[in-house]
């Protein structure tokens, strides 16, 4: 958390100190106040003519490091041992499509999922090829590692802010994606703030976040029904009037209002509180990346627009087996619990679940029991937004070595999210340098076709 100094602490009449008064999540290094943020953020809506009043959300579960196709979505029982891996196939509740054993609770929401198994691009840098699937862009390399380009999560916060008043656009959980989850031209005010402090390998440039701790109501405010006490309204009105004074200012316009609404209602802290939520719901997730997930339907039901779930390092170059046995348990939990929460709570036609990483695994394993970095194909699974679901999409050889069937790419799937969240591929914003920049290259990508 960062907070703005200006002169020795001075208290107000109920006891609250101006430096807690004003502790509205600054963000990033450029010291931006909330009302900074929700002031640019308006200012910008109008005049890209982005709006908040479509309901439409997305929750990326990003796989940090890259999953393993074959012994996920894209198993090759009648290949080689050294191809196929160490699992067997299972059958799901859509005929004909099976998947790895260690993803029971998956297979039976899989009427709901869409896998696509021509995903693929030719980049096998962690580095670049995140940037490009975050961004829809190449640019950053291992060798290079700013980001040049604005994620979708940004975007989105840019172009349609948050669904609901009160609570942040954008959020992230743990540390992932080499730092491509933030804003970059596009400035601070867009990064993500951040919850949840798991280390998926910490690597790469940290985006200069807020946290969590920002949005916590101050203090004697928790109560919402004590704020519509006359009493405390007045009390409010003379807060005010010291802040005023004690900053120099003339008086809180709409914006500020706004930003102060934030941390006095109570609804993002609120969101991210799961105490707050029914025990028995809490339990049926788990705790983990599952709870992650609890958390990402809980923003997204708050009025949250773009939600990313950071889970495990998928970057498994030896011990394939100890690896999967470990993590695939917890990936089906997650998954499965979030797809059909959603669903039952009516909010899944309008909420887009992707789960993707940088890239896929390679067909044959090494000497060291693990799978290497592999571009050239992996499998993307989509849920909800509207699409239709219960079926796969695309088809690899027979080694998993490169698409056969409907190949896509990054920008297709930054095609299909915008499209999903209603924004113009020709919505461009201004770079650094005063050159406009549009959200998807313009020669490239394509809403995936079997999803319409």
């Amino acid at each position: 958390m960062l907070e703005i100094r200006t002169g020795p602490t001075q208290r107000l009449c109920d006891g609250t100190s101006r430096r807690d008064f004003i502790r509205t999540g600054f963000l990033g290094v450029l010291g931006l106040s909330l009302a900074d943020v929700l002031r640019l953020e308006a200012a910008q809506a109008a005049q890209t003519g982005g709006s908040s009043r479509s309901n439409k959300s997305v929750i990326l579960i990003w796989l940090h490091g890259g999953q393993t196709q074959l012994d996920t979505y894209d198993m090759k029982p009648e290949a080689p041992a050294e191809v196929r891996g160490p699992y067997k196939p299972i059958k799901t509740n859509v005929p004909g499509l099976e998947i790895c054993e260690l993803l029971p609770r998956m297979a039976k929401v899989m009427d709901k999922i869409t896998i696509h198994r021509g995903f693929n691009h030719p980049n096998n840098d962690h580095y670049a090829a995140t940037h490009w699937l975050l961004t829809g862009y190449l640019g950053a390399t291992g060798a290079d590692q700013a980001p040049r380009f604005p994620s979708m999560g940004s975007i989105a916060s840019r172009a349609l802010g948050a669904r609901k008043p009160d609570v942040p656009p954008y959020v992230i959980m743990n540390d992932g994606g080499f730092g491509y989850h933030g804003a970059s031209y596009l400035g601070a005010q867009y990064h993500p703030i951040r919850t949840g402090d798991e280390s998926y390998g910490n690597e790469g440039p940290q985006l200069p976040v807020a946290k969590t701790n920002d949005l916590m109501p101050l203090k004697g405010m928790e109560n919402l029904r004590m704020l519509r006490r006359q009493s405390l309204l007045k009390d409010m009105d003379r807060v005010r009037r010291d802040v005023d004074r004690a900053a120099a200012q003339t008086q809180l316009d709409a914006i500020q209002q706004k930003a102060l609404g934030m941390i006095v209602s109570g609804k993002a802290h609120a969101a991210f509180d799961l105490s707050k939520e029914d025990p028995k719901v809490r339990e049926w997730y788990g705790g983990g990346w599952a709870e992650n997930a609890l958390l990402a339907r809980r923003l997204i039901e708050a009025g949250s627009r773009f939600v990313v779930c950071n889970t495990g390092y998928w970057d498994d170059h030896g011990n394939i087996k100890g690896a999967m046995d470990s993590k695939l348990p917890r990936h089906d939990r997650m998954m499965a619990c979030l797809i059909e929460d959603l669903h039952q709570r009516g909010m899944l036609e309008d909420t887009l679940v992707v789960a993707a990483g940088e890239f896929g695994r390679t067909p044959g394993i090494n000497k060291d029991g693990g799978r290497d970095h592999w571009g050239q194909a992996s499998s993307l699974l989509l849920a909800g937004g509207g699409f239709k679901h219960g079926q796969v999409i695309g088809a690899t050889n027979g080694t998993s070595e490169y698409p056969t069937e409907s190949p896509i790419g990054p920008a297709d799937l930054q095609a299909t999210v915008y499209h999903h969240l209603g924004i113009s591929r020709d919505l461009a914003f201004e770079d650094t340098t005063g050159r406009p920049q549009y959200v998807l290259p313009q020669d490239t990508g394509q809403v995936i076709k079997e999803l319409l």
